[in-house]
């Protein structure tokens, strides 16, 4: 056993992860209403072509993200022992080598590329600003593995929200000024070149270049199976959109990028500020399955608690909202593209909770055999639903293909000892019961944006009221705990 000087205690593990969940959400609550507000006036300035193209290019360039990682960062992140220079010099060099290899072979076919898909110039500039801002990307990867394997939350928070401040303010304000597509160029820059100084700033490591065999095998033993199942993600999601690019208008993409962007705000905010902080926490408390048993129940809850009644809100107010913003009408076509995303975050907001804990426990193997089923069944699905129902066929196979992502809790339950069922039903029955509510208000009263507002006021209310009264004990109990967190010294 390691030296107890060297570990966290489970009681401090504990303390750091809610209270790192509790200040990712609570710190990135301005910056997600920032960014909502940010991508809402962009779909109102922006025609659904141009947005589109965005979409596509975004999509894109991911396929490079993803290969520029072998999973190093989540095995360092992973991994038990106190991390050695030599752990993160090795990490760093073989990154670089592979970014820089990349980012080459991308800048060399990106005016093919360009012109396989008719991009103008503008179009061109994008590919080639988002494959340079890959570089700047990777080398934040150490800096920002200090701090999370410190669950040093707070300030990892902070380049994130500087770079979405600084890349939703760009763009808008481009847009605003008719720059079209090259308001992201501008905006992708900016945010590339800040976001890297600001994060060397709060965790300070010199970059130093070395490579030790051992450790290099050792880490890709939980590296390459960790970040194949990013890969076949991407062969599910980014490469679908790259694919689909060719085949429908651009337009159409972007019916199904603004689709996708509402449907999964939820799960970016509130799933992904948990995960952020349960990883590091899970893969700390690992060889404790009791207490990482009520961690992920913890976290099921909380997640759950909060992003079902979101995403069905949006749901409930998505038609009005269509119908009383002035130039917004353009996307009453993707709505039935937005319900079917929003099954699929229904699914997502349980299952990737488990998938979490897998991969924290040193089991990404079993993740990545899913994501080979889900992959494939995407695929097969995606084509010959495209072909008869058109675009809105990309958001039937989404939703099928969700629903099966549930077996991963037979996984974790066969190792951990984990209640589900009580917390997900709870939330899932409020949400349903707050939806009914608001369609109903809002079909009979509501005629412009104050009244939907008012609408919504009424059923954030609903909820928080009736889910009190259904679940009372366990919301103080979870209140408590985060009021000790924040008071208690470390």
């Amino acid at each position: 056993m390691s030296n107890p000087s060297n570990q966290l205690d489970i009681e401090l593990i504990k303390k750091r992860a809610v209270s790192g969940v509790v200040t990712f959400t609570l710190r990135t609550l301005f910056i997600q209403i920032f960014t909502f507000i940010a991508v809402f006036v962009l779909t109102i300035i922006l025609d659904e072509s141009t947005y589109g193209i965005y979409i596509f290019v975004s999509a894109l360039i991911n396929i490079f993200v993803y290969f520029s990682d072998v999973g190093l960062a989540a095995a360092l992140i992973q991994k038990r022992e106190e991390l050695s220079q030599k752990d993160l010099a090795t990490t760093f060099t073989i990154q670089q080598a592979i970014v820089l290899t990349l980012v080459s072979i991308g800048l060399i076919f990106s005016s093919k590329i360009a012109s396989f898909y008719n991009l103008d110039s503008q179009g061109l500039l994008l590919i080639r600003v988002l494959i340079f801002s890959l570089l700047l990307s990777s080398l934040k990867t150490i800096p920002s593995i200090l701090l999370e394997r410190k669950l040093s939350f707070t300030r990892l928070v902070i380049p994130q929200v500087t770079e979405n401040i600084v890349f939703y303010s760009t763009a808008v304000v481009l847009a605003i000024s008719g720059f079209g597509i090259a308001s992201f160029t501008w905006a992708v820059l900016a945010r590339g070149v800040i976001g890297l100084s600001i994060i060397y700033v709060l965790s300070p490591w010199m970059p130093s270049i070395a490579f030790n065999r051992l450790i290099a095998k050792k880490l890709t033993l939980f590296g390459v199976p960790f970040q194949l199942n990013s890969i076949i993600a991407l062969l599910k999601d980014d490469l679908l959109i790259v694919f689909l690019s060719k085949i429908l208008t651009f337009a159409q993409v972007g019916y199904i990028g603004w689709s996708q962007k509402f449907a999964f705000l939820p799960l970016r905010f509130f799933m992904d500020s948990v995960n952020k902080v349960t990883f590091p926490a899970y893969s700390r408390l690992q060889e404790h399955k009791q207490e990482l048993g009520k961690a992920i129940e913890k976290s099921l809850f909380f997640v759950t608690y909060l992003v079902y009644p979101s995403v069905f809100g949006i749901a409930a107010i998505a038609p009005k909202l269509i119908e009383v913003i002035p130039k917004y009408q353009k996307w009453e076509q993707a709505l039935p593209l937005l319900y079917l995303f929003v099954i699929n975050s229904i699914f997502s907001a349980i299952s990737t909770t488990f998938t979490n804990a897998l991969f924290a426990t040193g089991r990404p193997k079993i993740v990545l055999n899913l994501m080979i089923f889900w992959t494939t069944a995407t695929w097969i699905l995606t084509y010959p639903l495209v072909l008869k129902f058109g675009f809105i066929g990309v958001g039937i196979a989404s939703a099928i293909v969700a629903t099966t992502s549930l077996v991963t809790i037979y996984f974790v339950k066969k190792e951990i000892s984990v209640s589900v069922s009580r917390n997900i039903f709870g939330p899932l029955l409020v949400s349903v019961i707050m939806f009914i509510i608001v369609r109903a208000i809002q079909s009979t009263y509501v005629q412009n944006i104050f009244g939907l507002i008012i609408t919504v006021a009424i059923g954030a209310t609903v909820y928080i009221i009736v889910s009190f009264a259904i679940f009372k004990k366990h919301l103080i109990e979870d209140a408590r705990i985060i009021l000790t967190s924040f008071f208690s010294k470390s």
